[in-house]
């Protein structure tokens, strides 16, 4: 398979990867800045902290269906999903700092993003395996309803 072919179906999984390490790199910054200009025992170096280590916690969830719902259906929906996902994430990460009552929101919401990730990814090992063992493709029928369904996340 061409090099080329091979990137231009994974591109937009590997820009919201890339952005999604720059969010890590900003949420380790913000731990490493109230850990230097404050006690480490303060409750807003713990709430940073436990903000963050929640946000690590999921990030390998997200990353493996976010790649999975790209690579077995169709990567513009996964990618769009995926760049909710980290806008919510940064709501949750702000919304932590300041009460945690404020990050219940953004927890729930990426908690949906996640769902439809994961339903992504089932949907396209059927899909696979129907036309695999019964010659049925539905693939493009299934790609037009993710497209329009991903949409539907934007829907607090």
């Amino acid at each position: 398979m061409d090099s080329g072919k091979v990137v231009e179906n994974i591109y937009l999984l590997v820009i919201v990867t890339l952005i999604s390490v720059l969010q890590n790199a900003f949420f380790a910054q913000k731990v490493e800045r109230e850990c230097n200009c404050q006690n480490t025992h303060t409750s807003a170096f713990e709430r940073v902290s436990c903000a963050n280590r929640n946000c690590m916690d999921a990030y390998p969830t997200f990353l493996a269906v976010m790649w999975c719902a790209g690579l077995c259906l169709s990567q513009a929906p996964a990618a769009f999903a995926g760049i909710i996902y980290l806008v919510v994430r940064q709501k949750y990460f702000v919304g932590y700092m300041g009460q945690t009552s404020q990050s219940t929101p953004g927890y729930l919401f990426g908690k949906r993003v996640i769902f439809f990730l994961f339903l992504m990814c089932v949907v396209g090992i059927f899909n696979f395996l129907l036309t695999r063992h019964y010659g049925s493709d539905y693939k493009e029928y299934v790609e037009t309803i993710t497209s329009a369904s991903s949409a539907l996340l934007l829907i607090p």
